[in-house]
């Protein structure tokens, strides 16, 4: 069966982007599902907080874009077992000027993730670490997914800036994808002391009712400390409460998919 393809995508920077599609896929992993991720920032953060060194990699992203090299040849192990990545690097800076006059441009990603080779690998899910931006690498993402995964930060304005995400979802479902959904928004840095965070909390849920998770990520030291060991938070500190927060985000995440969630439970 095809895997079922999330895109982690917020334009805005800074927001637990990264750090979700990380731990939200080694959490996965965790408890025995196949988890490809791919890392489609050319900043190459995902990679590094899997502790892939820029020597290793050898075919990355814009093997896969770019050149349309399959899933299969660019795919490398991660530490984590079950956790597979499809590594960044620098040169995915210039890929929107290199496809802008490609035919299919938009299509790019989902050319090579919706074939007989993607479903070989026998893959659960395929987590797509958008870039910071609405360009042309994050539209190719959505082309390519069943669902955009939103991390929102629990900060003064938040919500700004969410309409337009929204509106470009709305956008590639018209145009390129109509089976394309909102999986869901998960607030991020989320700082319960903080009025403000109980602020933004409480007008992400007024005006987007269900679709935000119950689970919010909390404002976490060790959230922040375990890339630069190269590892997930919940391998890094498992007991910490940004740990159990991304366990419960993938309880929650599989019981909307209709997904065994019962291993992961605190």
């Amino acid at each position: 069966m095809a895997p079922r393809i999330i895109s982690v995508a917020n334009q805005k920077g800074g927001v637990g982007k990264t750090t979700t599609a990380v731990n939200l896929g080694a959490a996965l992993a965790s408890v025995g599902y196949k988890v490809a991720l791919i890392d489609l920032d050319p900043q190459g953060n995902a990679s590094t907080g899997l502790a892939i060194d820029i020597a290793d990699r050898k075919k990355t992203t814009y093997d896969l874009v770019l050149d349309q090299k399959p899933l299969s040849d660019v795919l490398i192990p991660t530490d984590v077992p079950g956790l597979h990545i499809v590594p960044s690097t620098t040169d995915l800076s210039s890929a929107d000027l290199e496809i802008v006059n490609m035919g299919r441009r938009t299509f790019l990603i989902r050319d090579v993730l919706k074939t007989s080779d993607v479903e070989a690998l026998g893959l659960d899910f395929i987590l797509i670490d958008c870039p910071p931006s609405l360009n042309l690498l994050t539209i190719n993402a959505m082309v390519a997914s069943d669902s955009v995964l939103v991390p929102l930060q629990a900060e003064f304005f938040a919500l700004e800036g969410l309409s337009q995400l929204m509106l470009t979802i709305r956008e590639v479902r018209e145009a390129a994808n109509p089976n394309l959904r909102l999986e869901g928004v998960v607030l991020t840095m989320f700082d319960k002391r903080n009025n403000l965070s109980h602020h933004v909390e409480m007008d992400a849920r007024e005006n987007l009712k269900g679709l935000v998770f119950q689970t919010m990520i909390p404002r976490n030291v060790t959230l922040s400390e375990a890339p630069s060991f190269g590892m997930p938070v919940i391998n890094y500190d498992p007991n910490s409460s940004g740990a159990r927060a991304y366990k419960r985000l993938a309880v929650e995440f599989l019981e909307k998919n209709g997904q065994e969630a019962e291993a992961l439970s605190d």
